[in-house]
């Protein structure tokens, strides 16, 4: 047990998860960082960062509940949870299969009612909760062939929106981050010609970074933030003006 408050990050290892992870370790928080598959990636960065990591798949509601019930009982309750995991299955809608969809809606979207619920019964007994959702700029301007990612990504939208309402008073916040193009693993895969022509319609000139968005969830997750709450935040150099 610790007398830091706990921070659960959901695909907390790599990518736009990890800078989140570093940046609330950075601001005084015990963090643990869930992952699902890649043992080899949690391992070295739990050795590189001295973060605890936990392996489990936030799309399967009773691993969630055993999980997390674990986390609670070996590090004391979770005063805030970052709901970041997500994957894509792209394609458009015409040929798009069933299990494409149901992957997508699963891992981006019903697993911040897996998460959120395991956390936020105690959250209302503490008096005290943070709630960040990584959503996505296509979630407010749509993508084509990713009518499952932004239906999901959107949907964490509502979610927050409605959590943000019934916590107020239990000093719960519940806010919605949602990034443009961030130099990832995920954007590193697009084609270098594609890539140059999505930069293009940036106007900042650039792509963003894993660590910007890392810092505003910092704040977000801080007691400073008491009174944000139902909000969304967009990051995406302008990109796109929600």
């Amino acid at each position: 047990m610790t007398d830091k408050k706990i921070a659960l990050v959901t695909g907390g290892t790599r990518g736009i998860g990890a800078a989140i992870s570093k940046y609330l370790q950075k601001h005084d928080f015990q963090v643990i960082a869930n992952y699902h598959s890649n043992d080899e990636a949690a391992e070295k960065f739990k050795n590189e960062n001295n973060v605890d990591v936990a392996k489990f798949d936030v799309a399967d509601f009773n691993s969630v509940q055993q999980k997390v019930g674990e986390i609670i009982e070996n590090h004391g309750t979770i005063h805030v949870l970052v709901n970041n995991a997500g994957i894509t299955k792209d394609g458009f809608l015409h040929k798009l299969t069933e299990d494409a969809w149901d992957a997508v809606i699963d891992t981006n979207l019903k697993s911040a009612f897996n998460m959120t619920r395991a956390v936020v019964n105690k959250m209302r007994d503490q008096e005290f909760g943070r709630v960040i959702n990584i959503s996505s700029i296509n979630a407010q301007k749509g993508q084509i062939g990713q009518t499952n990612y932004c239906a999901a990504k959107a949907g964490l939208i509502g979610f927050t929106k409605a959590l943000a309402l019934e916590g107020a008073r239990k000093n719960i916040t519940a806010n919605v981050i949602c990034p443009g193009y961030i130099e990832t693993d995920m954007t590193g895969a697009i084609q270098a010609e594609i890539l140059s022509e999505i930069v293009k319609t940036i106007p900042a000139g650039r792509m963003g970074r894993p660590d910007e968005i890392g810092a505003l969830v910092a704040y977000l997750a801080s007691d400073d933030a008491a009174f944000t709450t139902g909000a969304v935040f967009s990051v995406n150099g302008g990109q796109y003006l929600a």
